[in-house]
């Protein structure tokens, strides 16, 4: 897959999120991929999943297979 060209991307992040300032932000309106990116570096780099990778991660982060 080529760079992926991500101008057009809609970022979000979790209002419970906005007192603690260490969080991610997520674009799911691009076509075929969700992008992950971390808030206090929106000019650094991207992580891109599809969406299957992304449904998948988040159903494990709600089971706690991530957790430590």
């Amino acid at each position: 897959m080529g760079e992926l060209n991500l101008e057009m991307a809609e970022w979000r992040k979790a209002t419970a999120s906005a007192d603690v300032g260490q969080c991610v932000e997520v674009a799911t309106n691009l076509p075929g991929v969700v992008a992950v990116r971390d808030s206090k570096a929106p000019d650094g780099p991207a992580l891109v999943f599809t969406h299957q990778e992304w449904q998948a991660f988040l159903h494990g982060a709600g089971r706690g297979e991530f957790d430590l």
